[in-house]
């Protein structure tokens, strides 16, 4: 009995570290979060249990409801766009062999820029004086409102995450498309596949469980977007680009309401939950 313990023991010694930080950064903030959502919490620190009283607020709130659209529209915009151009990296840097690491360094930078730092640098393209207008102004074509007009705003702030956050999910899918066995894309093209029929054969299907992590982590990612708004648009306009991250933060740190910020966080963690179980259930049963 003593030797069939050893072994699951001294594992759980090596990952102790990592399970309490855990607990403290993720688990227990989590339930205090939910606990605080049941209670009037406010800057002083003086709470009464108000029960489901948040809750019923939320659900009667319209701010709520026009920033849970605004999340999933993002999403919606968001995931496919990241996805896509980073699997699109990914098989241009596994296909090159000059420089394939300075180029693999180039792409990456945009990553580890400031949120704040590369969000003022894309206002100032989106302006009306800004570099897409003014290559527009060349080819005769009227300046656009990126940031002004509510049906644009989100699709230029999806695709400034897009250019910021691909580097990180590109690294991911190398990896990913580096475990691919040569040997199958070698036989496969001797058999006569073309490139297309090799990729939807034999890459995309092995590449399936990266593709997954992908998927997930961007997934989470939009839903918590937040310093680009508050640097670009602040919410607006029109509360058009209002997430429920900027909503908690609102709340929070601006009306001094920690109990109903509490709330909107655990609907947003519902929410992120729900989204994921779905993710699992259509695209990675297999691979989880």
């Amino acid at each position: 009995m003593r030797h069939r313990l050893r072994d699951p023991i001294t594992g759980l010694l090596f990952v102790l570290p990592m399970l309490v930080l855990f607990l403290i950064f993720k688990i227990f903030p989590t339930l205090g979060a939910a606990g605080m959502s049941l209670t009037n919490w406010n800057i002083g620190g003086e709470w009464d249990f108000i029960g489901a009283d948040n809750y019923t607020r939320l659900v009667n709130d319209p701010n709520f409801w026009s920033s849970l659209r605004a999340t999933l529209v993002y999403t919606a915009i968001y995931v496919p766009l990241v996805v896509l151009v980073s699997l699109g990296t990914a098989l241009l840097l596994n296909a090159v062999v000059f420089m394939r690491g300075l180029f693999r360094g180039i792409l990456f930078l945009p990553y580890v820029t400031s949120f704040v730092f590369a969000g003022l640098i894309w206002r100032w393209i989106y302006e009306f004086d800004g570099l897409i207008n003014g290559l527009l102004a060349k080819l005769d074509v009227a300046p656009v409102a990126f940031m002004e007009r509510s049906e644009l705003v989100l699709p230029a702030l999806a695709l400034v995450s897009c250019w910021k956050g691909f580097g990180y999910s590109m690294l991911i899918l190398l990896a990913g498309l580096k475990a691919i066995p040569g040997s199958y894309l070698e036989a496969a093209k001797v058999d006569g596949a073309s490139a297309w029929q090799r990729f939807r054969s034999i890459t995309l299907p092995l590449l399936k469980p990266a593709l997954f992590f992908v998927l997930v982590i961007e997934t989470i990612a939009s839903f918590q977007v937040f310093d680009t708004i508050y640097v670009m648009t602040g919410g607006g306009p029109a509360k058009a680009s209002y997430t429920l991250i900027y909503g908690i933060f609102e709340r929070g740190f601006r009306f001094w309401e920690f109990g109903y910020a509490a709330t909107w966080g655990m609907v947003l963690f519902a929410v992120v939950l729900v989204v994921s179980l779905i993710q699992r259930r259509f695209v990675g049963r297999e691979n989880t």
